[in-house]
């Protein structure tokens, strides 16, 4: 499908003007030296914002592929970087000079932004608990990316089965906080998604983590656990804390939105 071909079923009285202002939005994408295809357009068609896999990438190329979605008028104003090895930190630092720059050591996350404004916060409320220490990186991925969305974060750390009794004061805290949805983030056996969404009343995404070692090591036992759930959960791919905190943002400000235009929206 080509712009002209939209402009022709326009002239056919095919389609509407809004039909095809959403079909030339699908088409709007920026080449960069063979090398990737940026999506101008991904937050206003998806409401997620633009993001970077940096993992796979040369420094040079991952520099390349941040100044030319942060270029031009109608391109993104603010660019998540994932997975970013050290030294595409110290390029991305040394060669992109943008009015903000936030860096979490943890979650390997880098957030460059056009202005030094804050995001407009949307009213949603994202829960993440993790099971153990060692999943604290992969929530963090998780929690930059609900903020993000515009979201809220409230987080509960080293909470895990093998001593539950962690689990229940800081649970009912975030409860009461109004959360929308919980992430839960666990590796060796995976137990807690299950054990949190047999509690409480909002939605659960279990994140399996590559913690574990010896048969089911890597995060396999974690997954298998969570999909094999007796208590109802949706479960994302192992060590995919972007993808968790995308899609619970997304539940997250559709309950907020809800809310404000009068619905009474109860899970």
């Amino acid at each position: 499908m080509s712009i002209t071909s939209i402009l022709l079923r326009i002239k056919e009285n095919e389609i509407t003007i809004e039909e095809a202002e959403q079909q030339i939005g699908l088409l709007r994408f920026k080449e960069i030296a063979g090398i990737a295809k940026i999506d101008c357009n991904r937050s206003e068609r998806t409401g997620m914002p633009e993001a970077v896999l940096a993992e796979g990438k040369s420094p040079d190329d991952l520099v390349r592929i941040v100044q030319a979605s942060m270029s031009g008028d109608g391109d993104e104003k603010r660019i998540l970087i994932t997975r970013v090895s050290d030294a595409q930190l110290d390029l991305l630092v040394s060669e992109i000079d943008p009015p903000l720059m936030e860096w979490n050591e943890r979650a390997r996350t880098l957030v460059c932004a056009r202005s030094s404004s804050s995001i407009e916060r949307t009213g949603g409320r994202v829960g993440i608990i993790t099971a153990g220490t060692a999943d604290i990186p992969v929530a963090e991925e998780a929690r930059v990316a609900a903020e993000e969305m515009g979201c809220d974060v409230v987080m509960i750390i080293d909470s895990g089965a093998a001593g539950i009794h962690r689990l229940f004061p800081d649970l009912g805290t975030m409860v009461e906080s109004g959360v929308d949805v919980i992430v839960v983030a666990a590796g060796r056996d995976g137990t807690l998604p299950t054990v949190v969404a047999g509690l409480v009343s909002v939605p659960v995404i279990g994140l399996p983590v590559s913690v574990g070692y010896g048969a089911g090591g890597r995060g396999e036992a974690a997954l298998l656990s969570m999909l094999q759930s007796c208590a109802v959960l949706a479960v994302v791919n192992i060590d995919a804390g972007f993808v968790a905190g995308m899609f619970a943002a997304r539940v997250a400000n559709i309950a907020a939105a809800a809310a404000r235009n009068g619905c009474d929206v109860e899970f």
